[in-house]
């Protein structure tokens, strides 16, 4: 029984972990993109705009869960290196934005959040998931 109270603590915990570092991705997409993300995607029913908070998502619960898989026996250790991996991958996609955005012509941001569909939110997508490829890979 202990077994299974400690494993609902250690779940608690690195669910807890994970939740602060999805609402963390929200936002930093909400900063890296002109307007409230909120309204472009439950209001103005934004495809773009849903699709880049998507990857991002996606990619930070994808990381963590690669930390989670590969932790370390100890479970202060464990819950810091998520807690750090997940930070970095935050850190790297958003620096991936502004690499982006520097070699495209126009401001990505503006173009994510424009609502006729466009090829560079599937652009940015995919730098958002490489980029915790990589992160989940150098975990492991």
């Amino acid at each position: 029984m202990n077994d299974i109270v400690n494993g609902l603590g250690r779940a608690a915990a690195y669910g807890a972990l994970g939740v602060v570092l999805l609402v963390l991705g929200i936002f930093l997409v909400d900063a890296l993109t002109p307007g409230k993300l909120g309204r472009q995607i439950w209001e103005d029913r934004n495809r773009n705009a849903a699709t880049l908070l998507s990857s991002a998502l996606l990619s930070i619960g994808g990381i963590v869960f690669t930390s989670i898989w590969t932790t370390y026996d100890d479970f202060g250790k464990g819950l810091a290196s998520t807690a750090a991996f997940g930070v970095l991958g935050l850190v790297m996609m958003a620096l991936a934005f502004f690499v982006v955005d520097l070699v495209t012509p126009g401001k990505l941001g503006a173009t994510l959040v424009d609502p006729e569909p466009h090829p560079a939110v599937w652009v940015t997508a995919s730098c958002n998931i490489a980029v915790a490829a990589v992160i989940a890979a150098s975990i492991a």
